[in-house]
């Protein structure tokens, strides 16, 4: 079960003055392990990551359990705040279901997780007041975890252009109202529309970052609390793997093996 401490902790990450916190995701305990000798001041989890990793498709591919099992593995491995990708919250998506997954999450010992509006079936987002009964289950559950709640309107490119931003500041006022503690936001890279939502959101914003994406000083200078960068550090692993695989077995060489970090110095971070 996740301590008050922990608890307290990873909510005071997203306190004015505490600076952006930055997530690389993890996917496994051996990433979140090497995350977090990084300098990691948290972990967030990537369920695109943790589903590739047991042979699944993205989109709530694996079951409640099989994803708690993955995050409490990565909790056991690290003494920092871990937060789950819990997706849509499994199970039918009914607010009993997302009960069940913040209880799941806290029994594992996260601090906190991302509960999103794309049902992962059927239209493209639920409707804000279908989700805002999700996010209060989950809140009633548990405790102070920290929600932070995924809204998918730019992700999903929901509605005409022009619309999108009234609609995400309205569905996070309704789910601020329900209990969410944040607002996730990804499909944003702007500067401009990123320092709108930060204005117009009365709450800790997190943008999924990367590459195209102004750099963590200039998204903080905009207003923005939390930066996560979704799948694209497991990506950017696979794409290293293929690249090596590939130059051992078409050309016999190791060269993209060098630079690696050694033997010894990794399996001394485990155990």
């Amino acid at each position: 079960m996740t301590s008050a401490a922990t608890l307290a902790a990873f909510r005071g990450l997203h306190a004015p003055g505490a600076g952006v916190l930055v997530l690389p995701n993890a996917w496994d305990a051996m990433s979140a392990r090497i995350i977090e000798s990084a300098g990691a001041r948290a972990i967030a989890t990537t369920s695109s990551g943790v589903s590739w990793s047991l042979g699944r498709r993205d989109g709530q591919g694996l079951g409640r359990d099989e994803m708690i099992a993955a995050v409490a593995r990565m909790v056991r491995t690290v003494r920092v705040p871990v937060t789950a990708d819990v997706e849509g919250g499994y199970g039918r998506g009914l607010p009993e279901d997302a009960a069940a997954t913040a209880r799941a999450v806290l029994e594992a010992g996260a601090a906190g997780i991302n509960l999103e509006d794309s049902p992962g079936r059927g239209t493209a987002l639920l409707e804000a007041a279908e989700q805002g009964e999700r996010i209060a289950a989950a809140r009633e559950a548990g405790g102070a975890l920290f929600i932070n709640a995924r809204l998918d309107v730019y992700l999903r490119a929901v509605g005409e252009e022009a619309g999108r931003f009234a609609e995400t500041v309205r569905r996070a006022e309704a789910y601020l109202a329900a209990g969410a503690d944040g607002i996730f936001v990804p499909g944003v890279a702007d500067p401009a529309l990123i320092g709108r939502l930060a204005a117009a959101i009365p709450a800790p914003l997190n943008v999924m970052a990367g590459p195209g994406a102004p750099d963590v000083a200039a998204l903080g200078a905009l207003g923005v609390s939390r930066v996560s960068v979704g799948p694209r550090l497991v990506l950017a692993m696979l794409g290293r793997v293929r690249t090596a695989a590939a130059e051992l077995l078409q050309g016999g060489s190791y060269a993209a093996l060098e630079g690696a970090p050694g033997f010894g110095e990794v399996d001394g971070m485990f155990g």
